[in-house]
């Protein structure tokens, strides 16, 4: 998933960059409330993680912002203000979530899982592929009931193709759900991904789990009862 970060403090910035970078989130992330809604505004997100005491923009005037210019992109505000009436105007302003301050990033992670999965109309944290199982909030792979142990770029990946349900996912989707910089990509970028994905979830002998849309992009064939949504 790409997510995109408006805090203000550093300390909580990188340590929260480093949590979600490691475990395979592409995140792009501002220290006022001007820059996040400039990125928020120029770039397709997953999830925006948003701070309502922002220098030169509070959070609540970047949220209506946004909402005024008919973005949908899911919402999870950070506060230290734990009061009821703050919390019901973020909500009533266009938010998905709250949290408040302070807080463990495990359950920031929750949050943001659980918000990444509504916009893309899947509940459950499961997606089975034919002898693949991906759980999503455990952020595990099983392939025949083993799990198999995927790098952060091959486990983005596959998340990826399954948030989608077997749509067909562009070139382009892929590329900026995994990687910071699309502009300076190599042109097999993608295909090495792919390629690398196969090589750790595929059976010897049977068809692959993820199926090719030439000119198109890729998806994750979709079995054991799970079509893709309507």
């Amino acid at each position: 998933m790409r997510l995109l970060l408006v805090e203000d403090s550093q300390r909580l910035r990188e340590s929260l960059s480093l949590g979600l970078r490691r475990l395979g989130f592409t995140l792009d992330m501002a220290a006022d409330g001007v820059e996040g809604l400039s990125l928020a505004s120029s770039a397709s997100y997953d999830v925006v993680i948003l701070d309502l005491m922002l220098p030169r923009m509070d959070g609540l005037t970047v949220l209506r912002s946004l909402r005024a210019r008919g973005n949908d992109v899911h919402v999870l505000i950070l506060t230290a203000r734990d009061a009821v009436a703050d919390r019901v105007a973020g909500l009533r302003a266009g938010a998905d979530d709250y949290l408040v301050k302070p807080f463990a990033f495990e359950e920031l992670l929750a949050r943001v899982q659980a918000l990444g999965r509504r916009k893309y109309g899947v509940k459950s944290p499961v997606i089975r592929s034919g002898s693949l199982e991906v759980d999503l909030a455990r952020r595990k792979v099983r392939v025949e009931g083993k799990t198999v142990l995927l790098p952060r770029r091959e486990y983005a990946l596959l998340e990826c193709l399954a948030l989608h349900r077997g749509r067909v996912v562009t070139r382009r989707t892929i590329e900026e759900t995994l990687y910071d910089d699309v502009g300076v990509l190599e042109s097999n970028a993608v295909d090495s991904a792919v390629c690398a994905l196969r090589r750790l979830i595929d059976i010897p002998g049977r068809p692959s789990h993820i199926e090719t849309h030439r000119g198109l992009g890729y998806s994750l064939r979709m079995e054991d009862n799970q079509p893709a949504d309507e």
